[in-house]
């Protein structure tokens, strides 16, 4: 599947739907790249006080797709899916969990999202969320908040962690 770049010239004009998916792309595919190049030891690396690690946040990701495309789409509960109850417990790592783990079920997750909706609409009411029924739409502006967000939690972590490791070059 290809996706064009927010910034091509035929996602301008295309339809909300082709927009939307554009951009998640994107933000879906920086937020898991932050990893890229980095050893074990620095994506799991804390460098603020909260649980907030880049192997963590891709983690959460994870958490977060599941809990807008599949347990608000096919209404099964937390537990049946196989992810924590809160999601403060999703930033917790693993001792098995790597980058490569980690990167494989976010992609996993977000392939899985993609399939999830490909055939409802925007204006379609998914009804297994917390908050009760909400529309495809506000899922997708939704996922592009917290996505952006992350991914700007991501691009600090990563610098302070590339910046820490030049200096002691």
């Amino acid at each position: 599947m290809i996706i064009p770049q927010s910034t091509d010239p035929s996602v301008f004009h295309a339809a909300l739907r082709e927009q939307f998916e554009a951009f998640l792309y994107e933000h879906r595919s920086a937020l898991n790249d932050s990893l890229n190049g980095l050893t074990e030891e620095q994506a799991r690396r804390s460098l603020v006080t909260s649980k907030t690690t880049l192997l963590g946040l891709v983690k959460h990701a994870t958490f977060v797709e599941k809990v807008w495309f599949d347990e608000a789409i096919t209404c099964r509960s937390r537990i049946e899916i196989g992810i924590p109850d809160s999601p403060d417990e999703s930033f917790d790592l693993d001792d098995g969990d790597t980058i490569a783990s980690v990167q494989r079920a976010y992609q996993q997750a977000c392939t899985a999202s993609r399939q999830a909706a490909a055939e409802l609409s925007l204006d379609e009411l998914v009804r297994g969320n917390r908050r009760g029924p909400l529309p495809l739409r506000w899922v997708y502006l939704h996922m592009l908040r917290e996505l952006a967000q992350h991914c700007g939690h991501a691009d600090i972590l990563r610098e302070q962690i590339l910046n820490s490791t030049t200096r002691r070059g």
